[in-house]
Formats: structure tokens, C-alpha cells, sequence
């Protein structure tokens, strides 16, 4: 069973009603994503218990935050999350549909760790087939979303597993959508990129592809992966 909270070193991430937990693989979207100095607007789409708005916050002090979550219970735990961060006054919180919500202006930068399991099994819990399973937000809905809420010089970064990863640059790519950077995150050294932080924006670029390797052969973080988390993990 899941720990009902997640303590960071700066905040905690209570998540007893959300039926997306903290991962591992999320932290590192939400570390790893860097925001430009002339990047002040951030939307989070499917904010789940907040996590990401939160670690942005953290280390970026000029952004504000849009957060917007489907489900109302995850939705009410992100905002009691973000109410309790140090960065309450820069993340907005709402319950929502991205395909049917309005905002008063446009995003310099979307992130999100959208559903993701296509053509597959649903599981008993409806909270989970909605977080998980793109019976909720198609990738051609999110795309949509994106191209509506976005600046015209924003950007979009995604994470994904590795084979759904090739869908959506697929999907992204139909819609004039451009990657300009993939990490392919990698439990150890020997085993293949299980996950992909993408990032995508309409002018065409060279693309940046590295690796971050998760464990090193002896079971300890590796150095790049202790680097990357320090500024939020209790451990590092």
C-alpha cells in the first residue's frame, strides 16, 4: 500500500485521495524541467495531488501557476497541498475539464504527466482508469488543449513511458509540434529507458536527447540522479 503522505524537504504531498501516487519518475519531470527567466506563466495539466506545481514553485520564484485537475478529489488534495507549500500565493488551483476550461490569458510553458496507457485493460477503480488510461484525455484531446492554451513561443514537456513516447511525438508532429529535448530515464545501466521527458514547441530545433540513469551496479543513486533531486528529496 502506498504511503498516505510524501515528505520532501521543503514540503509535503499528502495523497490518500488521489489515485496517482508520487513516483519516482515524476520527480524527475518536475525537477528536471527547466523554466527561462521570460517564462513567467506555468499550466499543469492533470495537477493529481499538485506535486509538480509545487517542485516548479520551489525552484523557480517569477512563475505562477495554473493548476487543473479532473478528478474533484485529487483536485481538493492539491489545493490543501499547495495551501500548506511555502508558494500557496503563485499556484491557482481548479477542478476541470482542460478540454472545456477558459483561462484570461496564455501559458509560457505546459507540463504534464498526462494518462497514458492506450488499448488497454481497465482496472476496478475508476479514480485510477481515469489518472492512467486515455479513456479520460486522448492524446489528440491533449494536443488540442496545448495548442489552444499556449503561447506562441511556449513550450510543452511531457512524461511518458518509452513506447507511448513514439505515439505522442507521432500525434505531436501530425499537429506542427516539434521535440527539441528527450531524457530517457533508465532504472540502472543495464535495463532500457522505461520513461521520456519530452519537450515540444512549434519552431523546429535540433533535438537534445541524453540519458539519466536512475541506480548505479551497487544499488545506490547514481551522481546525476543525486544531483537532480537533492534540492527535494530528505535522503540526498
Amino acid at each position: 500500500m502506498s504511503n498516505s503522505y510524501f515528505q520532501f524537504k521543503q514540503f509535503t504531498i499528502h495523497q490518500d485521495r488521489c489515485a496517482m501516487k508520487v513516483t519516482t519518475d515524476a520527480c524527475i519531470l518536475g525537477a528536471g524541467v527547466n523554466v527561462a527567466e521570460h517564462e513567467h506563466r506555468v499550466l499543469d495539466i492533470g495537477a493529481g495531488s499538485g506535486l509538480l506545481s509545487v517542485m516548479l514553485a520551489q525552484r523557480f520564484p517569477w512563475v505562477v501557476i495554473d493548476a487543473i485537475e479532473l478528478d474533484a478529489a485529487a483536485a481538493d488534495q492539491a489545493a490543501e497541498n499547495v495551501a500548506a507549500s511555502p508558494w500557496a500565493k503563485r499556484i491557482n488551483v481548479m477542478q476541470g475539464d482542460i478540454r472545456t476550461c477558459s483561462f484570461a490569458h496564455r501559458f509560457d510553458l505546459i507540463v504534464t504527466n498526462p494518462p497514458f496507457f492506450n488499448n488497454s485493460l481497465l482496472g476496478p477503480s475508476s479514480g485510477k482508469n481515469m489518472a492512467r488510461h486515455t479513456t479520460s484525455l486522448s492524446y489528440s484531446d491533449l494536443v488540442l488543449a496545448m495548442k489552444t492554451h499556449l503561447s506562441e513561443e511556449g513550450r510543452v514537456a511531457i512524461l511518458l513511458p518509452d513506447d507511448e513516447y513514439t505515439q505522442w511525438c507521432e500525434v505531436a508532429s501530425a499537429q506542427g509540434w516539434y521535440e527539441t529535448s528527450a531524457l530517457h530515464v533508465c532504472h540502472n545501466a543495464e535495463s532500457a529507458a522505461k520513461r521520456v521527458v519530452g519537450v515540444f514547441c512549434r519552431n523546429s530545433s535540433a533535438v537534445q536527447k541524453s540519458n539519466l540513469i536512475i541506480k548505479d551496479s551497487s544499488g545506490s543513486y547514481t551522481p546525476e540522479f543525486t544531483q537532480l533531486l537533492a534540492p527535494y528529496y530528505l535522503a540526498l
